[in-house]
């Protein structure tokens, strides 16, 4: 799995206002959906999001990845995130519940019976994936929320809530944990940097152009995008790359340095650099392990 680090500022802030009646949001997709959610926001609410055959990439915190089938992901409060999903394949959809801490009044999970919900909630502030066999156990049940209504649905969600908050079948997708500085000013530089790179990572970015993008100079821009992510601006751009490179050794036959070139790199021998380097085995091996890599 890729590990890469963002921006140190503040994202932009998303409002979530509860279904009617409800006092959590349930939403659920079968078709692929545009979205007006700032590219790369947070909230307090925390979001529990399961896609039943879908692809895309997932970007929470520092880590960014690819997945490919399905997932089930636990975003914590105010735990930046970028969400965009690829498609929903035959049959696919995505099911997705944002709730407040104390959606069931303050002090309700600190009783000593949902300790470990409570836990759970804390371990979700550094991004949660779960694996194979609770994502596959719990997706059913997830799935079936949209059914309920009223006390049946808070019962079955806190059931839910205990399944997730008491496996060990899971990985933190921020392990050293993940903080940002509020500045509203880098907010708006912060979504420039990141859109620029997500629609132009294929294309040659030159410092120049993106500097220019955020009204900085170059040695200005350089400062302050090492400071804020501890890495170069191209060192971000290449794990952009990576990551668009393992989507495509999933999705496609392309051979590998015609995917190499596609995902604008101009010299094949350094991207099998990168991709090691990234991924700890070369696009090759990578391939031929990729249904047990990509969850």
């Amino acid at each position: 799995m890729l590990y890469f680090c963002s921006m140190m500022q503040k994202p932009t802030l998303e409002k979530i206002t509860p279904n009617f009646g409800s006092s959590f949001l349930l939403k659920k997709h079968e078709e692929f959906l545009k979205t007006n959610t700032p590219f790369w926001h947070f909230h307090p609410e925390i979001e529990l999001v399961y896609v039943n055959k879908g692809k895309g990439k997932r970007h929470i915190g520092n880590h960014i990845s690819y997945f490919n089938n399905s997932q089930l992901v636990l975003i914590g409060s105010n735990l930046p995130h970028i969400g965009y999903l690829d498609r929903l394949t035959t049959n696919g959809s995505e099911t997705l519940i944002q709730f407040l801490p104390d959606f069931l009044g303050k002090g309700f999970f600190k009783i000593p019976e949902m300790a470990a919900i409570d836990a759970l909630f804390e371990r979700a502030k550094k991004g949660i994936r779960f694996n194979i066999e609770i994502k596959q156990r719990i997706g059913a049940k997830i799935e079936k929320l949209i059914d309920l209504e009223g006390a049946n649905r808070i019962t079955s969600f806190i059931e839910i809530l205990n399944d997730l908050a008491t496996t060990d079948d899971y990985t933190l997708l921020n392990a050293n944990g993940y903080a940002f500085e509020s500045s509203h000013q880098d907010s708006n530089k912060i979504e420039l940097v990141y859109k620029h790179i997500n629609e132009n990572f294929k294309d040659h970015i030159s410092l120049d152009e993106v500097s220019e993008l955020v009204s900085m100079t170059v040695p200005a821009f350089c400062r302050y995008f090492k400071k804020s992510t501890g890495k170069t601006f191209t060192k971000l751009v290449n794990e952009y790359r990576v990551v668009h490179a393992t989507k495509l050794l999933a999705e496609s036959t392309m051979n590998i340095t015609d995917i190499s070139f596609e995902c604008g790199f101009n010299n094949f021998s350094h991207f099998n650099k990168l991709f090691k380097e990234f991924t700890g085995k070369s696009a090759s091996v990578y391939r031929s392990e990729l249904k047990s890599l990509i969850q």
